[in-house]
């Protein structure tokens, strides 16, 4: 039966970067085709690994090269401690009980029994599902690709964490900041953003006004907001600290949008924290609604991302897409993004965060400049067509030759 069903070409990049690229880019492409790969991560929906997969297996199968996307199943009290995980490995604390270390290892050796992974090339992501590794006799390469800020991991988790590291043929972190010591090779890569899917294609006023006023969001004043996880690396309540000081001198509507991911059992609990700070200028909406993502994030006069903590951070980067003036914290990718003064502003307390609310909703100008660089910005560094090809050359660099043992076992199942 035919269809109209489309997903995103390489050339379909070719109005954001030269012919000689898209050809480059397509005969690497043509060059692994011949091999199998499949991804696994924590969750399908909620946050910057599940949006990034959503693209990016896409156009790698766009571009001929066999690609899936698994994601591991558990439990409540296995996500409790992955979540504790994901903190520590950001430089939080875990008290690392083997009870704690039970529950983990045992969730993801279910996870292999259930999952055959027989392919050429096997990527993991965070620390979810790390230890999967151990329980397959691998037919080709794996490569653990970490998403979250390893500037200061905790020392007792990674002292746990790297012998399963180890045990991959390649680590993957956004920042050369976060490397760590390891036998396995390291590469570094930032992530990047799909300009074609409805979170970041152009939206017509009308579109933008349509989703706002679903939501009974006012624009009678500016818009400020902040886009993400409910996650308190986030800083939620900083955010809404420094709009109350700017609200002293300036009348503005700061919106907090974000999703629960099924992955964060901290959501709710971070949500309904602050709730008492709600108003009707002071909006908190826990959706998942990608058109009123790209809607708060073309129409706000000012989007905020005051993480305390960041691996990398593509809210920044949808925001920076639309031509927003961003204030980001100043920590992890975000200054890889943000360049002070040119294209946004970087901040280090609730108090200067504050102050570029007030000057960027009294400064038209300003916002317009900012927006103008954050775009081209954008644009140069930070689309998927450069992260994929940033992937087609770890994949097809591989010279390592797998012998398998013939054993009851088949090639790429649980051991």
């Amino acid at each position: 039966m035919p269809t109209n069903h489309r997903i995103t070409q390489i050339e379909d990049y070719a109005q954001y970067v030269d012919d000689v690229t898209i050809e480059r880019i397509q005969e690497k492409a043509r060059s692994i085709a011949h091999l199998h790969i499949t991804n696994v991560s924590s969750t399908y929906y909620g946050g910057g690994v599940a949006e990034l997969l959503s693209s990016l297996t896409l156009l790698m199968n766009s571009a001929g090269i066999k690609t899936g996307w698994r994601v591991v199943q558990g439990a409540s009290d296995y996500f409790g401690v992955t979540k504790k995980m994901h903190n520590a490995l950001q430089g939080g604390k875990i008290n690392l009980s083997d009870r704690k270390k039970q529950i983990y290892e045992e969730v993801v050796y279910e996870n292999a029994v259930r999952n055959h992974l027989d392919h050429d090339r096997v990527i993991i992501h965070d620390p979810q599902p790390l230890p999967m590794v151990m329980h397959y006799q691998k037919r080709g390469p794996w490569i653990w690709h970490c998403h979250v800020d390893m500037s200061q991991p905790d020392r007792d988790l990674w002292h746990y964490l790297r012998p399963f590291v180890e045990h991959y043929d390649a680590a993957v972190f956004s920042l050369e900041e976060y490397a760590q010591a390891l036998d396995t090779p390291q590469v570094f890569m930032m992530p990047a953003i799909d300009p074609f899917i409805v979170k970041n294609k152009a939206l017509s006023d009308a579109e933008i006004q349509e989703r706002l006023n679903h939501y009974d969001i006012p624009t009678d004043l500016p818009i400020v907001t902040q886009i993400s996880r409910f996650d308190r690396w986030k800083d939620p309540e900083g955010a809404i600290k420094a709009f109350q000081i700017a609200q002293q001198e300036v009348d503005a509507t700061l919106v907090l949008l974000g999703e629960i991911a099924a992955d964060d059992p901290e959501g709710d609990r971070v949500y309904n924290s602050l709730l008492e700070y709600q108003n009707e200028r002071i909006i908190l909406l826990a959706k998942e609604d990608t058109a009123l993502v790209n809607a708060l994030q073309s129409r706000a006069a000012v989007v905020l991302q005051k993480s305390i903590r960041e691996g990398f951070g593509l809210t920044v980067t949808e925001a920076m897409w639309k031509g927003a003036a961003v204030v980001g914290g100043n920590v992890g990718g975000i200054r890889y993004q943000i360049e002070d003064g040119k294209n946004g502003f970087l901040v280090d307390s609730v108090e200067q965060t504050a102050e570029r609310i007030v000057e960027l909703v009294q400064n038209q100008d300003l916002r317009q400049r900012l927006g103008e660089n954050a775009r081209e910005t954008v644009r140069d560094n930070f689309l998927m067509i450069r992260l994929l090809e940033q992937y087609i050359d770890i994949l097809g660099g591989f010279e390592t030759q797998y012998q398998l043992t013939a054993t009851p076992s088949a090639s790429g199942t649980a051991l």
